[in-house]
């Protein structure tokens, strides 16, 4: 072979390499990118190309789908009652993709998961249509139900666990909106979407894991709870040696209480009438140090609590000033939490000081109805000792008999509650969020615990209060799931 042939032949081979090693380069490195690319229309159009799966509630589908109609995609997600159960499902969308468990569970609802295999092989010799598994949670539809409906018109949100396995049995947002709108890819469907994407009440926000608020005086149930794990109260009837007024530490300004009798006071009547001067000074005695510890056994300062659904962290200042510290010791200054970071300080106390990690998919199904994940109880932590949590629950279950949180009494029942009215905005002028936590006990445990926050409603400002707005939520929650265990 001349040299010019030579020179040529060898660089027809470079080429030929170049364009093996791009190949591959682009089917086995990149992969994963450009399937997960937002202009490649083949996944989605894959995604939709069969029957989805479905997420289950009490043993019944909340989901479904239909012929969409669309020459590109064959079916289009509905949802029952979709506003009541966006905060659990998400949405799935031809046009906008989708999020919460119908993005965390894709593969198992369309089919497309590994563990399927089998079933897939079986459809394409059988010549059955491909199906997807179902995601099985956790949640009490009547629960649900009691949740959504008690928010109503009001801004706010509610979650309720089951302390002693970390089941979560509702997730209720509002405002919420209906994923079916945006399900397709049609003209309407982006005409529901910008509007979502433009109200200015965030209805897609899923309020109960991923806003966080000013706890308020619910959280004085975890100072409380730190105070008597740092022995600084003994006797919850004994007196607290507290001022009035009470100065903030760095400070000449005094604590305002709302209730009478605050001088002095035993931690229990504190408890049972929220005296903020009796908790801020114990939050100060406990130190930065130890409430930020007793605060993130709890999970605050956690950015990994998955439900699967991830929940926004809550906070607990790490670096503040002991004022700082004695105002967040009721919930105030710049602490700020989840409904399902209270609902799980309520439960951890429910279940005598053991928290068990939150979770609301109970099990994944094949299409065949075999199980292929199943989700089992597991705790998380233990913040306070038996003999602390049964403290708190006493001073809780006064606060219901006997306090501020009347409104969630159920006959024959022993409820433990909080109420909490948290201030924000500039210089406090906004209207306040009203909160309550509570739990249900029964002979066997406590099957539920919950927390309410109200971040807006038609009552006027004078009018909101945890215990007015906040507590009759909780209770129907707390009958619902008490109902439907007989």
């Amino acid at each position: 072979m001349n040299k010019p042939l030579r020179h040529i032949a060898i660089f027809c081979g470079l080429l030929v390499l170049a364009l093996l090693l791009r190949d591959n380069w682009v089917q086995f490195v990149r992969s994963d990118e450009l399937n997960k690319h937002p202009r490649n229309k083949r996944v989605t159009i894959e995604r939709y190309a069969s029957v989805r799966g479905d997420i289950i509630v009490d043993g019944k589908p909340i989901t479904g789908s239909v012929d969409s109609k669309d020459p590109l995609y064959k079916y289009k997600r509905t949802y029952v009652n979709g506003p009541m159960w966006a905060p659990v499902t998400g949405y799935a969308s031809q046009a906008y993709d989708a999020n919460q468990l119908e993005k965390l569970h894709d593969t198992i609802l369309t089919g497309n998961d590994d563990r399927l295999f089998f079933d897939r092989t079986l459809s394409m010799f059988t010549g059955d249509t491909k199906k997807g598994g179902n995601v099985v949670t956790t949640l009490n539809g009547a629960a649900q139900k009691a949740a959504f409906e008690g928010l109503g018109k009001k801004k706010g949100a509610v979650a309720a666990i089951d302390p002693q396995t970390g089941k979560i049995l509702a997730l209720a947002s509002t405002p919420s909106y209906d994923p079916s709108t945006f399900a397709g890819y049609q003209a309407e469907d982006e005409k529901a979407w910008i509007a979502l994407e433009k109200d200015k009440d965030k209805p897609k926000q899923n309020r109960a894991l991923r806003e966080i608020y000013p706890p308020g005086s619910t959280f004085k149930v975890l100072t409380a709870a730190a105070a008597l794990e740092n022995g600084k109260v003994k006797d919850i009837d004994a007196p607290t040696d507290t001022p009035e007024p009470y100065l903030l530490p760095l400070s000449t300004v005094p604590m305002k209480n709302h209730a009478e009798g605050c001088e002095n006071a035993t931690l229990n009547y504190a408890m049972q009438w929220s005296c903020n001067s009796v908790f801020a000074k114990l939050g100060d005695e406990v130190g930065r140090d130890k409430m930020v510890e007793m605060a993130e056994k709890f999970g605050f300062n956690n950015p990994e609590i998955d439900t699967p659904v991830r929940a926004a962290p809550s906070v607990y200042d790490k670096n503040m000033d002991r004022g700082g510290n004695a105002l967040s010791s009721i919930g105030q200054f710049n602490t700020a939490t989840t409904p399902l970071q209270m609902a799980m300080v309520t439960a951890a106390i429910a279940n005598d000081g053991k928290l068990m990690k939150p979770y609301m998919v109970d099990q994944l199904v094949a299409p065949n109805l075999d199980v292929i994940e199943r989700n089992e109880p597991e705790e998380m932590s233990r913040p306070m000792s038996q003999e602390t949590a049964q403290l708190v629950q006493k001073m809780m279950e006064n606060v219901v008999e006997n306090g501020t949180g009347k409104n969630a009494r159920i006959r024959d029942v022993t409820v433990g509650g909080k109420t909490g009215t948290a201030q924000h905005g500039e210089k406090n002028k906004a209207r306040p969020y009203a909160w309550f936590i509570a739990y249900a006990k029964t002979d066997s445990g406590s099957p539920v615990a919950v927390a309410v926050v109200v971040e807006d409603s038609d009552a006027t400002r004078d009018d909101i209060s945890g215990g007015g707005l906040a507590a009759p939520i909780a209770r129907s929650v707390m009958k619902a799931v008490l109902d439907t265990r007989g």
